[in-house]
């Protein structure tokens, strides 16, 4: 299993800190609570049907042709190179690890690139993997460079494969009104911006021979039925979409400025989240986790991956704790 966010448990058990004592910022996920309607009992007592309005609304909502619910978008990262025959497969990095496992473990030969080393090697993939937004840096590259990159694939028979998960906060960038092109998958989640996580619900966005492919793959029933009432819920509700995009937008610049101030001025991030590379990252995770605040680590490059606070004792919280642990402009931490 790959290191992951959120892991409070492992957390409090390291530092003999309760779970309710923890500020967890490790996840990147939208803080606030969405407001969920009452369900229906039924929802947990019949099994799930495909013909309730999800893939209708969700095509919608992402404007494509057509959208595959999936127990969140993990699921299709694990599912989806077991479809292919052995292919060259070159993953963008840095980027959400659990790519290179999953196409490794299912027999690829995985390359790892960095955009400046991408249009080189094009011509030798069968497969490329971005994650736009990426995850943890937050870079965004522009749709016309993924379409060009994806037209190169296509003609040599080849898959372009884009991890959106971070994508609703710029939807501006997303490649799904255009997922209906043979060779190009996107995957969407609704555990980042609608920071619905627990309810692992994601969706493919491709053509319908391959989504018909990836389905039969994953059998029936692949998503629950309160999963599925969630998803209709949360893709129908735009005034809360709109609310929280005010809302994160404000939050991610507060977040941004709070860090600055510390000397830990940001080099990336996105709406829901602020990366900070920092040579002496690991010393600050241990300081911050000994306050009961969880960061995201990353050791190569050396980095820490920042969410945002859920409320304003968070705020004060994540401030205080700052201050506290004295980043010096030398890079020092106190303990």
């Amino acid at each position: 299993m790959l290191e992951h966010g959120g892991r409070l448990r492992q957390a409090a058990a390291v530092y003999g800190i309760e779970l309710d004592g923890w500020l967890d910022l490790s996840t990147g996920l939208a803080p606030y609570e969405w407001p969920l309607p009452a369900f229906s009992p039924a929802v947990w007592s019949r099994l799930p049907e495909d013909e309730d309005g999800l893939e209708t609304l969700a095509a919608a909502y992402y404007g494509a042709a057509q959208a595959l619910p999936v127990a969140g978008s993990q699921a299709a990262i694990q599912a989806l190179p077991q479809l292919f025959a052995a292919e060259r497969v070159g993953i963008l990095e840095p980027c959400y690890a659990e790519h290179e496992h999953a196409w490794q473990r299912a027999g690829h030969e995985v390359v790892g690139l960095d955009l400046a080393s991408v249009a080189e090697h094009l011509d030798q993939l069968g497969v490329l993997v971005v994650v736009n937004p990426n995850n943890p840096t937050g870079f965004q590259i522009d749709v016309e460079t993924l379409l060009e990159w994806h037209e190169v694939l296509h003609r040599q028979g080849g898959c372009l494969v884009v991890d959106e998960a971070f994508a609703d906060v710029t939807p501006e960038c997303s490649l799904a009104p255009f997922s209906d092109r043979p060779g190009l998958i996107v995957l969407r989640s609704l555990g980042k911006f609608f920071g619905l996580a627990g309810v692992r619900l994601g969706f493919v966005l491709a053509e319908p021979a391959l989504l018909a492919l990836l389905q039969r793959h994953l059998g029936p029933w692949s998503v629950s039925g309160p999963a599925r009432a969630v998803g209709k819920a949360v893709l129908a509700d735009k005034t809360t979409r709109q609310l929280w995009r005010v809302r994160l937008q404000r939050d991610a610049q507060r977040l941004r400025q709070l860090l600055t101030e510390h000397d830990l001025t940001p080099a990336g991030g996105c709406d829901l989240f602020q990366w900070v590379p920092h040579v002496r990252a690991a010393q600050l995770h241990e300081a911050m986790a000994r306050r009961g605040i969880l960061l995201r680590l990353f050791e190569q490059p050396a980095a820490l991956r920042i969410g945002l606070p859920n409320n304003e004792s968070g705020w004060q919280r994540l401030h205080v704790a700052l201050a506290d642990v004295g980043v010096q402009h030398a890079g020092q931490v106190r303990a």
